[in-house]
């Protein structure tokens, strides 16, 4: 695996805001060991290349089904190669316990793993829904389950100015809006933002910090890294033999036919993903500066979303949600046994002003357009 120059900061000309204490020239970071899970996908293997260009100390992560262990021998001797299935719990295990025993602790763990299916909700069978969730619901857990003793035990020994351990999981926009033709993969989204989210509470007082990023389409190819943006996909975890189309780590299904029409929204994730491939891509040789920098920041944030798209796609959401609910908190404050006098005042204000009186919601068209940057 090949070095990138060293200077990737200057190189990017990108840098984590002066609040969360990120590394400087000045105050140069402190060498780090990071676990990577899909170190093979694009991100991962973007990631991995600043990491190590970095001087950092990695093991990278591959899926069995794509990766052997003869093929990743010629790594970086700063590179640890390992096979892991993240559905299997004791081949997650085993990664932590060979990572602890080369590098003799783990800094951050980074979650670049990922699978969905672009088709109708009616359309995706329980196979479609449980191998979405195993790898990016259960996948998740199940790393963060196995890892969290040793960042706990790391606490004890830890200086005051640095952290346990570092969570760094790959959500998408699809964790922030429903995507039409991605419901089953949204779900996933969700519930990995919620399980990251209440961890924090929970691990804060041992120094362990987490960041959920939010990556509009990446794209699939740097340059001089080959390989196509779309690939056949032959056969299926179960062994069904199929002839499906494969964007990045998305399996296109066939759609039924009240659903397999031009204008269908069930279809609106497949044009989207096949629209992006090359416009307006996220680039994943700077996504991956910004991770390396919030590995070694020391106040990194909860969320980072990465692309102009995709920032417009989440704000347009919240905005949406935020109009719906100050348009019908009348109703809201209405139900409640006890109400403070602002709330009730607020609800009388909105009554007299005649808001909360028509179905809908101002924001409902954004969300339409927001959509078109969702697929992360």
């Amino acid at each position: 695996m090949a070095l990138l120059s060293p200077a990737l900061h200057d190189v990017v000309g990108l840098q984590l805001p002066a609040s969360t204490d990120p590394p400087l020239s000045s105050h140069p970071a402190k060498h780090k060991v990071w676990i990577v899970f899909g170190a093979t996908g694009h991100i991962g293997r973007s990631l991995v290349k600043s990491v190590l260009a970095h001087g950092d100390q990695v093991t990278a992560v591959g899926r069995m089904m794509e990766n052997t262990l003869q093929q990743m021998q010629g790594w970086h001797e700063h590179c640890l190669g390992m096979l892991c299935d993240v559905r299997v719990r004791p081949t997650v295990q085993a990664v932590m316990d060979k990572s602890v025993e080369r590098w003799g602790r783990i800094d951050i763990i980074v979650n670049c793993t990922g699978y969905g299916v672009l088709g109708a909700c009616e359309d995706q069978d329980a196979c479609d829904l449980r191998s979405q969730f195993d790898i990016n619901f259960m996948g998740t857990l199940n790393i963060i389950q196995l890892s969290l003793p040793i960042f706990r035990q790391q606490a004890a020994n830890r200086d005051d100015d640095e952290n346990a351990g570092r969570y760094i999981i790959f959500s998408s926009t699809s964790g922030a809006l429903g995507v039409p033709g991605l419901g089953p993969y949204c779900a996933t989204k969700y519930a990995t933002e919620g399980l990251v989210e209440s961890m924090l509470y929970e691990v804060d007082a041992f120094g362990i910090k987490a960041t959920l990023v939010q990556p509009g389409h990446m794209r699939l190819n740097e340059p001089g890294s080959g390989g196509s943006a779309a690939d056949t996909l032959d056969t299926r975890e179960d062994g069904t033999d199929l002839k499906l189309r494969k964007y990045g780590h998305f399996l296109v299904k066939k759609s039924s036919e009240p659903y397999d029409t031009p204008t269908a929204p069930a279809s609106h994730a497949k044009r989207v993903v096949q629209w992006l491939l090359d416009r307006q891509p996220v680039s994943a040789f700077k996504s991956a500066e910004l991770v390396w920098q919030l590995g070694h920041c020391r106040y990194p944030p909860l969320r980072l979303i990465l692309g102009s798209y995709a920032v417009e796609s989440v704000r347009d959401r919240l905005r949406s949600v935020t109009e719906e609910i100050e348009d019908w908190k009348h109703l809201s404050f209405g139900v409640s046994d006890t109400r403070d006098k602002t709330d009730s005042k607020d609800a009388q204000d909105d009554e007299q002003t005649g808001e909360g009186e028509h179905q809908g919601h101002p924001g409902a068209m954004d969300d339409a357009t927001a959509m078109d940057e969702s697929i992360g």
